[in-house]
Formats: structure tokens, C-alpha cells, sequence
């Protein structure tokens, strides 16, 4: 599991004006929740530039002076005008607590629909779901090997130990369609059966 380090110090000011003041020093007002306490805190925007703009999954290590919380990105706001990061909350792993968050989707394997002609099309990206931390994956990967042509791979149709996917289950994950050119091969072979 992939694991960014987030170097802050603790808030002890709030209101708009510290607020305004945090972020004219180009840093990110954060609060770290879900543990035993609520912790405020500020970081240098730069800081979260891999955790925040990636598609991966990754679990926040935020040192606050001698202490080290492990966290999930929660949520995100940015400046309506500017588009920068203006708050992010944190969501504090602790063992024996489920946490809810979304994991993306790797589809893995080779589709014997696709080897039959037809194409892949992925159609959900992420699983919402809830898990205890020490569960928690990079990625939820989907085996594809025996989808078909015209058949799909629902939320369903996923398992994986100790995580509950909280999507409804008949959302299709990816599904293989008939490509135009396996179409216009399959009329053409049925032209030719009649003809016979």
C-alpha cells in the first residue's frame, strides 16, 4: 500500500482571519477525524500535490510534531475562483473501526470475448466500500478472463475478503460489445448461409 508523508504543525488559531492567514502563507487548513480526538492542522499546499491529484489509492501519514496519525483522504474543497486547495478533511484509521472510501477498479486478465472479436468497455472506475483498516487495498482487481461478448461484470460478481462494496449490486463494472466490424462479418456469414 502505497503511503505519503505529510509534514504539518497543529492549528491553535481558528476563524476566518487565521484561515485567510494559513492560506496566504501557501499552506492547507486539514482536520484529521474519526480517532479518539479531532486534530486541526495546516500543511504546505506542494504537500499534498501526489495525494490529492492522483487516481491511486493511498493511505496519509501526517506527522504533527512527535505524533504520527495514519489517515484516508475524506474530502476535499477547493477555491471556487483560483482552484487551489482550500481545506481537506482526514479520516484517522484506527484499528478495530471501519472506514468508508473508494478504491479504483484494476481489471485483470484477458477477456475471451475480446479474443473473439468483440471490445472491452470498462464502466465504473471505483468501489465505494467499507472495510477495517488492516483490509484496505491498493486496488480491487476484477479478473475478466471469462466475460464474454455481450456480457457483463457486475458489482455483484466481486468478492474480496474483509471489504463490503457498498455500490448497488447490479451496476455493470465492464462489459465486452460487439465491435461494427464483427457485426458486418456476422451479417455477411448469414448472407451467405441463406444464399446457400
Amino acid at each position: 500500500m502505497k503511503t505519503i508523508t505529510i509534514e504539518g504543525q497543529l492549528r491553535s488559531e481558528f476563524g476566518k482571519k487565521a484561515t485567510r492567514q494559513i492560506r496566504s502563507e501557501e499552506k492547507v487548513p486539514c482536520v484529521i477525524y474519526g480517532g479518539a480526538e479531532t486534530v486541526n492542522f495546516s500543511a504546505p499546499a506542494k504537500a499534498f500535490k501526489n495525494l490529492v491529484y492522483t487516481s491511486e489509492f493511498q493511505i496519509a501519514e501526517v506527522k504533527l510534531g512527535a505524533k504520527t496519525y495514519r489517515c484516508v483522504l475524506k474530502d476535499l474543497q477547493f477555491d471556487v475562483v483560483t482552484d487551489e486547495l482550500s481545506h481537506i478533511d482526514f479520516m484517522e484509521l484506527v484499528e478495530d473501526k471501519q472506514v468508508a472510501v473508494t478504491l479504483p477498479i484494476k481489471l485483470v486478465g484477458s477477456s475471451v470475448g475480446v479474443k473473439a472479436g468483440g471490445k472491452l468497455v470498462s464502466k465504473l472506475k471505483a468501489l465505494k466500500v467499507k472495510a477495517l483498516p488492516k483490509f484496505l487495498v491498493e486496488n480491487i482487481e476484477v479478473n475478466i478472463e471469462n466475460l464474454e461478448l455481450n456480457a457483463n461484470i457486475r458489482v455483484e460478481d466481486v468478492k474480496v475478503e474483509g471489504i463490503e462494496i457498498t455500490n448497488s449490486p447490479r451496476i455493470p463494472i465492464a462489459s465486452v460489445v460487439m465491435t461494427r466490424q464483427l457485426r458486418q462479418e456476422e451479417s455477411a456469414a448469414e448472407k451467405d448461409a441463406k444464399k446457400k
